[in-house]
């Protein structure tokens, strides 16, 4: 009943930047929490950030300072401003969403199919 979408990934130099973009769309009441996870070859996906309903926002030590999540309510959509990019940025970079299809029911979470981003020269 939930669909997310990314958008923005791609090729950049290191020190470059990207923006994502991931739009949720469907049937649903509310969504609390939206986040951007990540996942390298051989590695585990780890949360890089992640941002409530209200705003508040965490992010990982590693891209602490140089990445910038931010959310549109009203459009039902979550960005991930990407700067000074590693080549140890290249991964995978996928939404979620925490989604509260209804008043009454539980949250359910949500994931987008991903999109590539590679930090090389």
């Amino acid at each position: 009943q939930v669909q997310l979408v990314e958008s923005g990934g791609g090729l950049v130099q290191p020190g470059g930047s990207l923006r994502l973009s991931c739009a949720a769309s469907g049937s649903f009441w509310r969504i609390n929490a939206m986040g951007w996870y990540r996942q390298a070859p051989g590695n585990l996906r780890e949360l890089v950030a992640v941002i409530t309903s209200g705003g508040s926002t965490n992010y990982a030590d590693s891209v602490k300072g140089r990445f910038t999540i931010s959310r549109d309510n009203a459009k039902n959509t979550v960005y991930l401003q990407m700067s000074s990019l590693k080549p140890e940025d290249t991964a995978v970079y996928y939404c979620n969403a925490a989604v509260r299809p209804g008043t009454f029911r539980p949250e359910i979470d949500y994931w987008g199919q991903g999109t590539q981003v590679t930090v090389s020269s």
